[in-house]
């Protein structure tokens, strides 16, 4: 079979239903939660803003349009290896420079959400990805490997979703080794449905903040505040996760979309 008959056979499936589409995406709005960094540190990401333009009225008689204002890195969104010191010098590590063909690939969804309903700082380690593997089959070169733990469901309550008290967010996310060990398989980035790719407490890792530390430093991606991943198989969906073409942009909200198949 030609490509070109495959793309034939995918449009066929997309058109009939038997390929869904998924969106893995959280609505981008005024609610949307948003990461708080430490007192020390530069000021928060400033909440989300939209602004109506016209609609229908004097400002626009015929059409609706809205401005908006907002971070890089709110929502649902792609970080981008030069969002973090370790991949500050990847010529290709901003929005509008990433190579696009490394943005669509197959989904490895690797469901914890057990484990992290019944510990928030629940640590997914390299004895969790290789139970998954031995269940599932090797999560390989090029795929995006995401950390389904349901907490999305906490996304309509945003101290819910942070989760924070005086020592801070308590969140799931990856241990260093974790990272690392999906890293050396190839990977091309990252997911998780929390409001960063990196576990709450993950200050205190060695290294500090691994998924964005080890990740961007070996020029991968990383994926925030995904949703939906509980209506994902463990494999066989494809990701589509691409950020607006910013200018040297480190990140951008996105639209996230799995194809995933029926039956």
């Amino acid at each position: 079979m030609t490509s070109r008959n495959m793309l034939e056979g995918l449009a066929g499936m997309l058109a009939s239903g038997s390929v869904e589409v998924v969106d893995c995406s959280g609505t981008l709005g005024p609610e949307t939660p948003l990461l708080k960094l430490p007192p020390d540190f530069a000021r928060d990401t400033p909440p989300i803003k939209i602004h109506r333009i016209s609609e229908y009225d004097v400002n626009g008689p015929w059409w609706a349009w809205n401005w908006l204002e907002l971070g890089e890195h709110s929502g649902t969104h792609f970080d981008a290896p030069h969002h973090w010191i370790t991949g500050r010098d990847h010529a290709d590590g901003f929005t509008d420079t990433l190579p696009v063909q490394r943005l669509v690939a197959p989904a490895k969804v690797l469901d914890f959400s057990r484990e992290s309903a019944a510990n928030p700082d629940f640590l997914l380690t390299v004895d969790h990805v290789n139970a998954w593997e031995a269940a599932h089959g090797p999560i390989g070169a090029g795929d995006w490997a995401l950390f389904r733990t349901d907490w999305d469901k906490r996304a309509d309550d945003e101290s819910l979703f942070l989760n924070a008290d005086a020592t801070g967010p308590h969140t799931p996310g990856p241990t260093p080794e974790a990272i690392q060990y999906l890293i050396d398989k190839g990977i091309t980035g990252w997911g998780s449905q929390c409001i960063g790719t990196d576990a709450g407490q993950a200050g205190g890792m060695d290294p500090p903040f691994p998924a964005h530390n080890l990740l961007h430093k070996h020029n991968r991606y990383g994926l925030a505040s995904l949703a939906n991943l509980d209506r994902l198989p463990p494999k066989g969906a494809i990701l589509i996760a691409a950020p607006l073409k910013i200018k040297a942009g480190t990140g951008s909200p996105i639209r996230a979309l799995a194809l995933v198949p029926r039956g």
